[in-house]
């Protein structure tokens, strides 16, 4: 089975904020107001073969992390400079989502100096993938001089779009995009569950849980490659963390909605309750803590 090349696409997009792929001009650029936005904050939803999968943006964790209170903690991040030391195209490109993720963390932080480095090491794997075409010195640039500005880089979707677009009509690299999506997921999980062991947090802890069918919908996405030495392994370990991830159960409480005549409003007052423990939330942090560091090196 061949993963379509829209696939790819959809990875490029989740990461764009992270300023992996743009083109030459801008936020402030006039071209780009007849751009339509993009949120790289919302859950990308891929459409393989018929099939429906749903990856969170890394934005997303990194926005919850931070509105949990977590204070900005840099030893969690792979070092910008170790970009040099990835030699194939595998790890190049999970450590391209890895870098994706850890780039968006320190724009949310307002972490300036660590943002710049972050971006030249994700644009170093990006040239060498061969999948930045568009990202030249005056990107670069732009981007520098919007790095402080969570609103301007979020707004840099837009023109991360319309950079990437010819070439993604036009290349089939499936095996790519599901690695990029793969790495931006394992930090993002990463994050989660380091935060968790240092300030407890419902929403940590439920975004945590919600990982189990995004899991599932990963393995789906690279089973295709398999029978690749280096994929095998990889989603050998995926899938072991998938079965640490069978114990974790939702549990859907339906209550009655309530209706604002006047105004117009309903409310939907049901709520899913996540059921896992701390054992359970240990043994994900040790496996996903294992499989990162075989990652990143």
């Amino acid at each position: 089975m061949r993963l379509k090349p829209f696939t790819l696409k959809a990875a490029l997009l989740l990461f764009s904020v992270s300023a992996i792929f743009s083109s030459g001009c801008g936020p402030d650029d006039p071209k780009e107001d007849a751009l339509p936005p993009v949120d790289s904050t919302q859950t990308t939803i891929l459409n393989v073969n018929g099939e429906i999968f749903s990856i969170p943006s890394p934005i997303q964790t990194a926005f919850l992390i931070k509105n949990s209170g977590a204070a900005y903690n840099k030893d969690i991040l792979n070092p910008a400079s170790k970009s040099s030391q990835y030699s194939t195209n595998f790890s190049k490109a999970l450590n391209l989502g890895i870098y994706g993720a850890d780039l968006g963390y320190v724009t949310i932080y307002d972490q300036t100096q660590d943002a710049i480095g972050y971006l030249n090491g994700a644009k170093k794997l990006a040239d060498e993938l061969g999948v930045s075409g568009a990202f030249d010195a005056k990107t670069l640039e732009n981007f520098q001089k919007n790095l402080g500005n969570k609103d301007s880089m979020l707004a840099m979707v837009g023109v991360a779009y319309r950079s990437s677009d010819s070439y993604l009509k036009n290349n089939d690299r499936s095996d790519v995009s599901g690695l990029v999506l793969a790495g931006g997921w394992i930090e993002s999980l990463y994050f989660a569950t380091n935060v968790y062991k240092t300030k407890p947090n419902e929403d940590v802890k439920h975004r945590i849980a919600e990982q189990k069918s995004s899991l599932q919908s990963l393995i789906k996405l690279l089973t295709p490659f398999y029978s690749q030495p280096e994929y095998t392994e990889f989603i050998d370990n995926l899938n072991d963390l998938s079965t640490v991830f069978d114990g974790v159960e939702f549990q859907y409480k339906y209550e009655k909605p309530t209706t604002d005549a006047d105004k117009k409003i309903t409310t939907i007052n049901s709520k899913t309750e996540v059921k896992i423990t701390p054992e359970q939330i240990e043994s994900i942090s040790q496996k996903i803590k294992s499989i990162r560091a075989q990652v990143v090196g």
